[in-house]
């Protein structure tokens, strides 16, 4: 499993909006693969920050080519993204 943490640019609020339908498509689409996702949102749940998925994937070529893909990623919304390698521990993998 991997965890993939994509944090908006600075003001990229409108750029969200304008591909949001075909980013929640394009994830519809490869919901196999997303054992986990959802926007980032500030304490007070009023700004959206980014968006985090929780993969299950083979390996890191396998996620990056799944980010690539992403709509908002082809838009240029990410100011920063972090791939991690993590392991299930709770609940314990089926």
């Amino acid at each position: 499993m991997y965890a993939l943490i994509c944090r908006d640019k600075a003001d990229g609020l409108d750029l969200r909006m304008a591909t949001r339908a075909e980013h929640l498509a394009w994830a519809g689409a490869n919901a196999e693969a997303i054992q986990f996702a959802g926007p980032m949102v500030d304490d007070d749940d009023t700004t959206l920050l980014g968006s985090i998925f929780l993969l299950k994937a083979d390996s890191r070529a396998e996620v990056e080519a799944f980010h690539a893909d992403d709509p908002y990623t082809k838009a240029g919304l990410w100011g920063s993204v972090e791939i991690q390698r993590i392991r299930q521990a709770i609940p314990a993998p089926k």
